[in-house]
Formats: structure tokens, sequence, C-alpha cells
């Protein structure tokens, strides 16, 4: 039997520029799941708990909110952009 393990993006996605490439696509795919879900794959790439810290929120609250099923409140969003040092600008097309 081949034992396999889960594949986790936040080991891989260690360099700012595959962190921002994730960010980028999830926005751009207007998905509000996949939005939380790149933030919580960031999130845990550099470290759950001091994101949470810096972002006001407990730490199960983060992993909730940044899950693929979560829905984070847009104070947590904000909180946890200022947090990964995400700047967040609006374009009108």
């Amino acid at each position: 039997m081949i034992k396999t393990k889960p594949f986790d993006a936040a080991r891989h996605l260690t360099s700012p520029e595959a962190q921002q490439d994730l960010l980028n696509d999830a926005f751009a795919s207007g998905s509000a799941s996949y939005i939380a879900d790149a933030l919580g794959v960031i999130a845990r790439a550099r470290g759950m708990t001091d994101v949470a810290r810096e972002a006001g929120v407990t730490r199960e609250a983060l992993y909730k909110s940044l899950s693929e099923d979560g829905d984070p409140r847009l104070t947590t969003l904000l909180g946890v952009a200022r947090a990964l040092g995400v700047t967040l600008t609006a374009r009108l097309d």
C-alpha cells in the first residue's frame, strides 16, 4: 500500500513573490473562498500564531475564517492584510 501525505502549499510558498502571485490569482478569480484560503495559506507560511496576534484575533478564529469554507469579516480581512504587509488597492476600469 502506498502511503501519502496531504499537500500543504504553505510549506512551499515561502517567498514573498510566490505569496504575492497566489494572492493576485485569488483576487483575480473573484472567489471569496479562494481569497480566504489564499490568505490562510500565506498566514500559515508566515506563522499563524504571529499573524493572529498582529491581526487581533485568536489563532483558532483565524484558522476558521481563512479556511476554504471560511467567510472572514471585513475587519478580520483587513487585520490579516495589515499583519501580512499586504496593501489592498482599488482600480476602476
